[in-house]
């Protein structure tokens, strides 16, 4: 008992999205049973007011109905379960319009505090709720110790207004003897309705102060101590390990589309073995060169491969290599730094596709130069990949 009253302790936390969530699949939502019963006798009380004394009337010209009889009627076998049977659809169909009030009522009361959920979960059996030790802890409890101040409090609300309404009407009362029947059946629906919708006035100051108790209680049942909170978030946003397996995957997927782009390629620019950039080139589409795949070391010899197998020229320049490789992401186009120097390989790349292998072999190869700043900002990175 002291273990649960210091984890009590220690849930100081407010419920997270996720954990009300899972308690509304679970159906432990906010309950007010003392909204749902002043919203049925309201409108129950309500309706009678408003259409008791025809309701009355129409029950009593049937009720008066079904006692003249014919003598056909009598002496036929069967006619008194059908007559019976004719008469309770009558019946049932005059009272459906306070039948529909309440069952709307029921229904709507609750959906008003917690909102509609059905759930399979908690129409399952619970052994747990057998047990004796929390239906003490529940008798004796806070939500006990409520129960009891509500049953007191309803108690005590009826009692006064239910004295006050008998003193109110009792003229009316002891005059519906002195009435013919047809008006005094009427008269004392309407008294009837009344002193109901009156007492159930005070219905209203009860759930009034259990509506907001039931979902304070609800919120307080539900609140998590800081390592629950936690471990949601790890469960929610994914376990580092399992972020990282995930991100390796995610990584080799894209290595494995970036593989595919290298065959489209005008060019790789390589270092001669830890960088390698492939680039293309379209006027009527880009507005620059871009990086469709790049890598190092062993990503950088694999892209040198699938360049060489599928006659894309390799140029190696290791400075514009490191740059490009540092300063550009796949997909992206090249910054504006690095336009004269790409150009320059571009424009020896075009050439030599045009000429004859002998005068391919005399022309002379560029020596692209890189900006100095971009150059130097990225110099330190290659050679800790390098190294």
């Amino acid at each position: 008992m002291a273990e649960g009253r210091e984890n009590d302790a220690e849930k100081t936390e407010e419920p997270t999205p996720k954990r009300l969530q899972d308690a509304r699949e679970k159906g432990q939502i906010a309950r007010s049973r003392e909204l749902g019963t002043a919203a049925v006798m309201l409108s129950g009380s309500a309706l009678l007011l408003l259409g008791g004394a025809p309701m009355g009337e129409a029950l009593m010209r049937l009720m008066a109905d079904g006692l003249q009889l014919d003598r056909e009627t009598l002496l036929a076998a069967d006619a008194m379960s059908r007559v019976l049977a004719a008469m309770s659809l009558d019946a049932l169909l005059i009272v459906t319009p306070l039948l529909l009030a309440v069952l709307v009522a029921s229904v709507l009361a609750p959906v008003m505090l917690g909102g509609f959920i059905f759930s399979m979960q908690a129409l399952a059996p619970q052994l747990s709720r057998l047990n004796p030790v929390a239906g003490l802890g529940r008798i004796f409890g806070l939500h006990g110790l409520m129960e009891l101040v509500k049953a007191l409090l309803k108690l005590l609300l009826v009692g006064v207004i239910a004295a006050f309404v008998g003193y109110w009407l009792m003229p009316d009362t002891v005059w519906l003897g002195a009435m013919p029947a047809a008006p005094a059946i009427g008269r004392a629906a309407y008294i009837l309705a009344l002193s109901l919708l009156l007492m159930s006035a005070a219905l209203i100051v009860v759930a009034a102060i259990d509506a907001p108790f039931q979902w304070w209680h609800h919120r307080r049942q539900l609140k998590m101590t800081r390592e629950e909170v936690r471990e949601e978030l790890k469960d929610t946003d994914g376990k580092p390990e399992v972020k990282s397996k995930l991100r390796e995957t995610q990584q080799k997927l894209a290595r494995r589309r970036m593989m595919l782009d290298v065959p489209r390629a005008d060019v790789v620019v390589a270092n001669p073995t830890h960088f390698a950039v492939a680039l293309k080139y379209d006027a009527r589409r880009m507005r620059a060169p871009r990086v469709l795949a790049k890598g190092r070391d062993l990503v950088a010899l694999e892209i040198r491969r699938l360049a060489e197998a599928n006659r894309v020229p390799v140029f190696e320049a290791p400075p514009l290599a490191r740059v490009l490789y540092g300063s550009t992401e796949v997909g992206r186009e090249i910054p504006a730094g690095l336009y004269l120097a790409v150009a320059q390989v571009l424009s020896y790349v075009y050439q030599i596709r045009q000429l004859s292998p002998t005068l391919a072999a005399r022309l002379r190869r560029p020596d692209p130069q890189v900006d100095a700043e971009l150059r130097a900002r990225y110099d330190r990175f290659a050679d800790e990949v390098e190294g």
